[in-house]
């Protein structure tokens, strides 16, 4: 097993764009130079990256740095102030129907069961019965619910909360889903098993994944690529790239490479706070 980190690792000057791109792989996404205010404040200051297709890339940096919002600004959910994104070529907005977004919280109607649940985007879409049963139905399976769908929220623990969240995410059969820390208020242990069970779950639909989170762990293990960022404003202050071949699972995070490179990010997650005080 190897790892593979930029070399040096990358620290983006703020006065300069510079795309952050993988060798030889077509980007999905490309964002340009984008600021973001909010009345006088700016929140984000000349983001850059090249995302490849297939790949996932975590944000991970101190909170107000912008990482939620950068997904926003992805989604298509909130507008620029200056720069660009595009997805395949086209504005957010255009291609929201091959987006997914998986929130903090999994934002279950109580009063639905999980087959509901999962279903609603789909009813929303004004899919037929019969195409939102057979999505419905490979999601559940997917995230390993199929027994559980006539339970209703209340029925369900945290973990499965959540997979019924990301499972109603994936009926939309999107091209890039984008997570903002949904894992964060799980235990570690239902947290690691979500991770592997996410990484399963791309390697048969192969979407493009954005992941916010706060753990340098779960950034290391999820990842192909690292972003870390940077706030007042929020920027991209180094990138990692992470090379561990084949399926990853609780062995990879017993590894040396694992360890060493959860290591060098908390370095550098480090020293990004430390330049805040």
């Amino acid at each position: 097993m190897s790892v593979q980190m930029k070399s040096p690792i990358s620290e983006m000057n703020s006065n300069e764009s510079r795309p952050l791109r993988l060798a030889d792989e077509t980007p999905a996404i490309v964002v340009r130079d984008v600021d973001l205010y909010y009345g006088d404040t700016k929140a984000l200051k000349d983001v850059s990256m090249d995302i490849p297709k297939g790949r996932v890339t975590a944000f991970i940096g101190p909170s107000g740095c912008g990482k939620s919002t950068l997904l926003r600004l992805i989604a298509g959910l909130s507008p620029i102030t200056n720069g660009q994104i595009s997805i395949a070529g086209c504005a957010p907005s255009d291609e929201a129907t091959e987006i997914a977004f998986v929130f903090q919280e999994p934002t279950l109607l109580p009063w639905l069961n999980v087959a509901a649940n999962v279903e609603l985007p789909q009813k929303l879409r004004h899919l037929s019965l019969n195409d939102r049963v057979k999505a419905r139905d490979k999601a559940l399976e997917l995230v390993k619910l199929a027994d559980r769908g006539s339970a209703f929220p209340r029925q369900l623990s945290g973990g499965q909360k959540m997979r019924v969240s990301i499972a109603r995410a994936l009926t939309l059969n999107p091209k890039i889903l984008l997570l903002d820390e949904p894992f964060g208020a799980l235990d570690e242990m239902t947290r690691e098993h979500l991770n592997e069970e996410l990484l399963s779950i791309r390697e048969q639909q192969e979407w493009t994944a954005f992941f916010v989170t706060h753990s340098v762990m779960e950034a290391v293990f999820l990842s192909h690529r690292i972003l870390i960022m940077s706030a007042n404003p929020g920027r991209i202050a180094h990138e990692v790239i992470v090379d561990f071949p084949g399926h990853r699972t609780n062995e990879t995070r017993l590894s040396g490479p694992y360890q060493d490179l959860v290591a060098e990010v908390s370095r550098l997650l480090r020293s990004v706070e430390e330049s805040r005080v």
